[in-house]
């Protein structure tokens, strides 16, 4: 894949809606305690590519409320840029209700409709690419599914990309409540000539793959061998690496005429929201750090491993100092 070029800017920008999120103990029915935080894919990667040392900027709109200010606020106490934020007067933060049911299944509810993110505009990134070109843009599914206008905001985005020479890396990122798969897939096989990076679950891929292109071994019958066709397919329509999230089974990323598989690191999860986002984060930052594809891989599947070891979104994001507390003996006491 190509290198970003050297640049005063930040390392990485990322958009897109980020939400108050509350956190509660049990069934919501039977009320209760909630903890509060924030939420969004976006500033997730943000959170996470900050702790590990690099400049990031995020842009998105929030409501003129408290919640609003939480977001903004525990973003800066990050070390996230987030001048190229703005607040609507019109419209409030979004919300997102985290409802565990059973050790292992969470139920998520979403209050984010006509919300201040879904409201955001084109030229709020026009601003922020002026003011300093980023290296790396990164764009998930989540934002054009939010509304016409989140929509047209990721198309200039990539135009102003393509314009200025930052690598696009695009987490597909689908989600089912905002949009059908019948929507999704002409919007995102659109933007595939101009990504360098996909990051993607198995499932997702045929979402970014001309119907004419999905053909190939059947899933079922050989899962790897299915998975191998389409990112191929996809390397051939110029995207620049595919990087395929296994949940349990790791991650494969494939570049040229090359593939790397890369298993998990175990640890004991604890709770597996936000573990792509972290995943998004590690492969970035060591791309960043001019890695190669083995590298880029092995500091992905730590960092995923960090976010499954910790309950919340972004709140188990490992330090760039944290990184080989993974491979310590059990019960090790760090001083």
């Amino acid at each position: 894949m190509r290198e970003g070029h050297p640049r005063s800017g930040p390392d990485v920008f990322t958009f897109g809606e980020t939400m108050v999120a509350l956190r509660g103990s049990g069934p919501l029915k039977l009320g209760g305690t909630m903890n509060v935080s924030i939420a969004g894919a976006e500033s997730n990667v943000a959170i996470g590519l900050s702790r590990l040392g690099h400049r990031v900027h995020w842009a998105g709109a929030v409501g003129d409320d408290e919640a609003g200010q939480l977001v903004l606020r525990t973003l800066r106490a990050e070390g996230v840029d987030v001048s190229a934020a703005s607040t609507d007067p019109d419209a409030p933060t979004g919300l997102i209700l985290f409802e565990p049911r059973l050790p292992e299944v969470t139920r998520v509810h979403y209050y984010r409709a006509g919300s201040a993110g879904s409201r955001l505009q084109a030229s709020a990134l026009e601003r922020a690419f002026s003011a300093a070109p980023p290296r790396i843009l990164h764009l998930t599914g989540i934002t054009p599914a939010l509304s016409p206008a989140a929509l047209a905001a990721v198309r200039r985005a990539l135009q102003l990309a393509r314009q200025h020479e930052s690598l696009v890396c695009l987490d597909v990122n689908y989600r089912s409540r905002l949009w059908t798969a019948e929507e999704a897939s002409p919007v995102l096989r659109e933007w595939i000539p101009f990504v360098d990076a996909l990051i993607a679950s198995d499932d997702e891929l045929p979402l970014c793959l001309p119907a004419d292109a999905i053909a190939g071994p059947e899933p079922e019958h050989d899962p790897s061998a299915a998975i191998a066709a389409q990112a191929t397919r996809l390397l051939e329509l110029g995207v620049g690496e595919v990087v395929v999230k296994l949940g349990a089974d790791g991650a494969t990323a494939f570049s040229g005429d090359s593939s790397l598989h890369r298993p998990v690191q175990p640890v004991r999860a604890v709770d597996a929201v936000g573990a792509g986002d972290a995943f998004v984060a590690g492969y970035l930052s060591a791309l960043l750090d001019g890695a190669d594809l083995a590298g880029r891989l092995a500091r992905a599947v730590t960092t995923g491993a960090f976010a499954v070891a910790s309950p919340g979104d972004w709140e188990g994001a490992p330090t760039r100092g944290e990184l080989g507390m993974l491979g310590a003996p059990p019960g090790t006491v760090v001083r």
